[in-house]
C-alpha cells in the first residue's frame, strides 16, 4: 500500500490552536479551517481504511461520513461536566464492530491530538456482562489466553493498558494464575504514534497492519461475547 497519508501538521496546528482558544467565538471565525485541516481529512483516512480494514477485519467498520460516520464529534457534551471547554482537542476515530449497536463489542479506536496519537483495539469500559463473559473465557480457556497475551507482548507493537480493580472480583481466587487480567476493567491494547507518523505516506499501512497484529487479542474477545471476528 502506497496511499498518500490525508493527516498533515495543519490538522496538529489547529488542534493546538483549539487548546489555546477553546471558545465558540473562536472556532465560530475558524470553522472552514476546522473542515479544510481536520475533518475532511479524518473522513479522507477513513475513506483509506476501508478497503483494507475489510480484507482483515471484516467485521469491523469504518463509514467515512462527515457525520454520523467513524469520525467522532468535536462537541464535547458539557451537560453533567465541570469542564465547560465546548470543543474536544483532538480527533477520534471509531471503528466498531458490526454488532456494537446491540451488545457491548471489541472495537478500535485511533485518536490523533498533539503529542498523543495512538492506536486502541479491544474493550474499554466493558459493561458488566461484556466484562463478566471476558473473565470467564479466560478462567475457561486459559491456554488460549496466555498464548494470546504472549502473542500481544512478542509482537512488541502493543502495550496492555486500561485500570484493574486493587483486588481479585468477587466469586474469583484471589490466587488464580491469571488474576493480574481478571482484575482488569479494561481490555484494550494501545499503541503511540509520533506526528511524524502521522503524516509520513506509509501512515495507513501502519495502521492496518497494528490492527492485523491485535488480531489474537480481538478474536479472544470477540469469541468471549460469542461474537464473529
Amino acid at each position: 500500500m502506497s496511499t498518500e497519508s490525508p493527516i498533515t501538521y495543519e490538522l496538529f496546528d489547529f488542534l493546538t490552536d483549539l487548546q489555546i482558544n477553546n471558545q465558540r467565538p473562536w472556532f465560530a471565525e475558524n470553522k472552514q479551517r476546522y473542515q479544510d485541516q481536520v475533518l475532511d481529512p479524518a473522513v479522507e483516512l477513513c475513506e483509506q481504511i476501508h478497503d483494507p480494514l475489510l480484507r482483515i477485519a471484516p467485521k469491523l467498520v469504518v463509514t467515512a461520513k462527515r457525520h454520523r460516520g467513524s469520525v467522532m464529534r468535536i462537541y464535547r457534551d458539557t451537560r453533567f461536566s465541570k469542564d465547560k471547554r465546548p470543543f474536544k482537542t483532538n480527533v477520534g476515530i471509531s471503528i466498531r464492530h458490526k454488532e456494537a449497536n446491540e451488545i457491548h463489542s471489541p472495537g478500535v479506536y485511533l485518536h490523533l491530538e498533539p503529542r498523543d496519537c495512538f492506536l486502541g483495539c479491544g474493550c474499554w469500559k466493558p459493561d458488566r456482562q461484556a466484562l463478566n463473559q471476558i473473565r470467564q473465557s479466560i478462567i475457561a480457556n486459559p491456554t488460549s489466553w496466555k498464548r494470546t497475551v504472549k502473542q500481544i507482548r512478542s509482537g512488541g507493537i502493543f502495550e496492555i493498558s486500561g485500570d484493574s480493580l486493587k483486588r481479585a472480583p468477587r466469586d474469583i481466587d484471589a490466587n488464580h494464575p491469571h488474576i493480574e487480567d481478571l482484575r482488569r476493567t479494561d481490555f484494550i491494547l494501545t499503541s503511540k504514534f509520533t506526528e511524524q507518523e502521522c503524516v509520513h505516506p506509509n501512515f495507513i499501512e501502519q495502521v492496518i497492519d497494528h490492527i492485523q497484529n491485535a488480531k489474537p487479542w480481538m478474536r479472544f474477545l470477540c469469541r468471549a461475547m460469542n461474537l464473529p471476528y
